[in-house]
């Protein structure tokens, strides 16, 4: 483990400046987040050594000179997204803001925590674990800024809200964002996170975001990485729904260095369903490990979770799912899956699906498979005169493809089809428009 006080250093060194350069919101979670560091490191159970780097952190806002707008190109044709930005941990408005449907406020946290001060103290905060998760509570401790997004009762945001985080810098840089994303009674958004970095220094992120799906809410939640070698991203997404809500979340990764991702869910309130999948694609010595919990707090409650993985040479992999069905959650249904294909020798892959249940009237059932590519239909492509490299490729794809399916963006799915196919060939599945994603020469000075 990190030494977790030089954190704790750092936050009594630079507490003012801290606060003085976000809000008071944030600011309200920030002594939680120094105790429990405190205790965490006296306990033994601090943070992870991925923070032993010295990174840069940013507490004075410092902008970038350029306009990150035009250095990025989404090349998802026809997707139309209301797009925004965050390099590194700064959020940057757009200068082409289009028109948003009435009452729907989508800016930065700190200024939604300024102009809109209730309505961010009513939700912020609410679904984190500081006490128990030293990534939360250094998240607490540090945030200033992130993602905004309010969608008022019975409005439909029918283009998607595009995030892109961008890590950019030639130093050695650490990120620490909060994103906050609400929807009232009958509202209905989708939100797709692109996660990047460029460049050869190191790179830690670490991101919070909270997501409130009222009654009857519609909520879509997509997250791509695709970053670089130098990079670690640690991000928690933690989502509260209400009677008859409806949750998708989706996270894919395909090319990364190390990726910790956290998803947990209450289901609280009857007829709440949710659908959480993922799929991951790991080569050299990446490594993922999606710690997943649900939790069917009441009645009638559905969820579905799928997660799988394809390994290749000396990649790591780790799933841990937890379901758990409370005694109040009579007559839901809860099925957990995750189904890994390692293809080389030295890939591996830890899986850990479990099921707690305390009602007696439920449906659910879960598992896990660890094995390689179908030698059977391997060969059979083989022998209808197919390379060998492409027939691993087709059932490669044809392994992630119901997980891919559960995509209800069309000209994200279309996309995804494309850069997993290069993915899986081992070509460059990088925005083939993207100032930021291409080759090192063509990337601007920020």
């Amino acid at each position: 483990m990190v030494n977790t006080e030089e954190y704790v250093n750092i936050y009594r060194e630079y507490r003012t400046i801290i606060e003085n350069n976000s809000s008071e919101a944030l600011n309200a979670l920030r002594e939680e987040g120094f105790q429990a560091l405190e205790r965490a490191e006296s306990d033994g159970k601090g943070l992870i050594k991925e923070y032993e780097t010295d990174f840069g952190l940013n507490f004075e806002r410092y902008t970038i000179q350029n306009d990150p707008y035009k250095l990025f190109t989404c090349d998802i044709p026809n997707i139309g997204a209301y797009l925004y930005y965050i390099v590194n941990d700064t959020f940057y408005a757009n200068p082409q803001q289009q028109s948003l449907p009435a009452g729907v406020i989508i800016c930065s946290l700190k200024e939604a925590a300024q102009k809109h001060s209730e309505l961010v103290k009513s939700y912020i905060g609410k679904q984190m674990h500081i006490k128990e998760n030293p990534n939360e509570a250094l998240n607490a401790l540090l945030a200033q800024d992130g993602l905004f997004v309010y969608v008022p009762k019975n409005v439909q945001v029918e283009k998607p809200i595009q995030l892109v985080n961008l890590m950019y810098g030639n130093v050695d840089i650490m990120a620490v964002a909060h994103n906050l994303i609400v929807l009232e009674e009958g509202a209905k958004a989708q939100v797709l996170v692109c996660d990047h970095s460029s460049g050869n220094v190191k790179y830690l992120a670490n991101r919070v975001t909270e997501v409130y799906a009222g009654k009857n809410a519609v909520y879509d939640h997509y997250k791509v990485e695709n970053t670089t070698e130098g990079m670690t991203n640690i991000c928690s997404l933690l989502i509260d729904q209400q009677e008859g809500s409806e949750v998708v979340s989706n996270i894919i990764t395909l090319n990364n260095c190390q990726t910790l991702n956290t998803i947990n869910a209450g289901l609280n309130a009857p007829h709440a369903s949710l659908s959480l999948c993922g799929m991951c694609f790991l080569d050299k010595t990446q490594y993922v490990s999606n710690d997943t919990e649900i939790l069917h707090q009441k009645p009638d409650t559905n969820s579905f979770e799928s997660f799988k993985y394809i390994l290749d040479d000396e990649s790591k992999g780790n799933f841990y799912g937890m379901i758990k069905v409370f005694p109040d959650a009579q007559k839901s249904v809860a099925m957990q899956s995750n189904k890994n294909i390692c293809v080389s020798d030295k890939a591996q892959m830890r899986t850990m699906p479990q099921l707690e249940i305390y009602a007696d009237d439920v449906k659910c059932n879960h598992g896990a498979t660890v094995g390689q590519l179908d030698d059977t239909a391997l060969f059979y492509m083989l022998s209808r005169g197919i390379s060998k490299d492409e027939a691993k490729m087709l059932l490669m794809s044809a392994f992630v493809y119901d997980v891919l399916e559960k995509v209800r963006i069309p000209a994200l799915k279309d996309r995804l089809k494309l850069l997993i196919e290069r993915r899986l060939r081992k070509e460059n599945s990088s925005c083939d428009s993207c100032m930021i994603c291409g080759s090192p020469s063509s990337r601007p000075t920020l």
